[in-house]
């Protein structure tokens, strides 16, 4: 059996994942690393117990024992400090160097924010910069709202704060809000509901109760009495009477409609020509075109109506999914053993018979008679993969506003060993494999089999875990990767399509 060859790469290798540059610095230095990410990670020594922060070649740049450290961001960590009952946290460099002093303190940093951490000590709380510099000072609350805005509590009164520390209005708020695409709704003083933007102006109040302003300049509200939901226009213009059940905005795509139920059957609100559509279907996704899927929770199977009602396609397909393809939006339907790519004439552009493996975009992946190709949608041109005997049908539920595409395909070739191609075709983990086994929606790992025995690699073709293993077990989060009647675990990370950096 031969053993893996691990090779030490730089940061500037910005195609290898964070996942492998930690089994990488594991094998080069013996320590156990996590959290590696932007060309640093931090290093935990089991003999000596120590912890502390490694580069991306493998040097120990800081070590402190007897204290935790834990990445931030690039070269800016937290380390904290215990002893007895006294906790004490500081930021500090890649080097160890504090740069925001060792103190009795513990920090608020949202993932979002690189700019600026809140520091919380004795009952009050400050905003500082990544170099120490203090932005605000200690005051009884602070609390980010949106990327670039604070709201800071003086006596017992809330103020609103830029990111360098300026104080925008002089206006006090009775709660901290929080600001979306530079607005935020608040009850004002007269217990209206209020539009402010991003200095604390007002831009609307209204005498309605608005509850969601994430469709703006279209706003959800609520009958106090009744609990029912309607809709207003910025200018407090009723689109919808206070009499549905529910109202959904669309969170993704190019959020054209907005969604009301009521007794069963929903209500389309096109934002476009600012009209109300009464559809008789309870379950609706948008589709290109002012086409919609409708779903039968009796029969579990899918169906096409336009915005009008009139039916396209009735419900008896098992899934229907938009998909855009070198630019262009297509409709799939599949039904059974039937599939059918659509364009905007809603003309099939697939030949009868073939199967799709692959959503890609530029490309599709299809196949027909054990014979699979790559399918240029643009120029409707079929390519042919060579070799290639066999294609994993992955399951269609895999598909989801962060998953707009599939992954890399398994597949096995002529000679009866498995790989993978990407959506062009081209191969990305060698043929050399007994075996490929995948898990599930958005799991980058894959379990890999050679001669009998088991290892772990990734759509990226990096080596996690050497192939040695007797058994695997797929544990929810974790991969348990049997041998010898031990141990070893490695934790799932998740794909993004076309992204090379985990």
């Amino acid at each position: 059996m031969k053993k893996l060859v691990f090779v030490l790469c730089s940061v500037v290798c910005t195609a290898q994942t964070n996942q492998y540059m930690k089994v990488i610095l594991s094998k080069k230095t013996g320590k156990e690393i996590s959290s590696y990410s932007e060309g640093y990670g931090t290093a935990y020594d089991p003999r000596s117990k120590k912890q502390g922060i490694i580069d991306s070649l493998g040097n120990i740049t800081f070590e402190s024992p007897g204290r935790s450290v834990y990445h931030i961001f690039k070269n800016r960590f937290i380390l904290d400090s215990e002893e007895g009952s006294s906790r004490k946290s500081a930021v500090i460099d890649e080097k160890g160097n504090e740069i925001i002093p060792l103190d009795n303190q513990e920090f608020n940093t949202p993932w979002w924010s690189r700019e600026r951490i809140i520091s919380s000590k004795q009952n009050a709380e400050a905003v500082f910069d990544f170099n120490g510099k203090q932005i605000i000072p200690y005051s009884e609350k602070i609390r980010f709202s949106g990327k670039n805005r604070f709201f800071v509590l003086k006596d017992k009164k809330w103020f609103l704060y830029d990111l360098h520390g300026k104080q925008l209005s002089t206006r006090e708020f009775k709660e901290d809000y929080n600001f979306e695409e530079d607005k935020a709704l608040i009850i004002n003083e007269d217990g209206q509901s209020e539009i402010i933007g991003s200095n604390g102006q007002t831009l609307h109040t209204f005498s309605q109760q608005v509850i969601n302003i994430s469709a703006y300049p279209y706003l959800i509200t609520r009958n106090k009495s009744t609990g029912k939901y309607g809709l207003i226009d910025a200018d407090g213009i009723t689109i919808a009477e206070e009499i549905f059940n529910d109202i959904t905005p669309e969170y993704f795509g190019r959020r054209e409609y907005i969604y009301f139920g009521k007794n069963g059957k929903t209500t389309v609100f096109s934002k476009k020509d600012r009209k109300l559509y009464s559809l008789a279907y309870q379950y609706l996704n948008p589709l290109p075109d002012k086409y919609f899927s409708t779903y039968n929770d009796k029969t579990k199977k899918y169906g096409v109506v336009d915005l009008e009602g009139k039916v396209i396609f009735p419900q008896e397909y098992d899934f229907i999914r938009s998909f855009t393809i070198s630019g262009k939006d297509f409709i799939y339907l599949k039904k059974g053993n039937e599939e059918k790519f659509l364009d905007n004439d809603l003309k099939n552009i697939i030949e009868e018979g073939f199967q799709v493996f692959g959503f890609y975009p530029d490309d599709l992946i299809i196949g027909k008679d054990n014979t699979y190709y790559s399918f240029s949608v643009a120029g409707k041109r079929l390519k042919e993969l060579k070799n290639i005997s066999w294609i994993k049908n992955e399951d269609v539920g895999y598909f989801n506003p962060l998953n707009q595409y599939s992954k890399p395909l398994v597949c096995r070739n002529t000679d009866n060993f498995y790989g993978i191609l990407d959506g062009k075709g081209t191969e990305i983990v060698p043929f050399v494999y007994e075996d490929i086994i995948t898990f599930g929606n958005a799991e980058n790992e894959i379990v890999v089999k050679k001669e009998g025995k088991f290892g772990v690699s990734n759509f990226q073709n990096e080596p996690l875990k050497e192939i040695v293993y007797d058994k695997y077990f797929w544990q929810k989060e974790v991969l348990r990767m049997d041998q010898n009647k031990k141990s070893d675990f490695i934790y799932f990370t998740r794909f993004k399509n076309n992204s090379a950096q985990l």
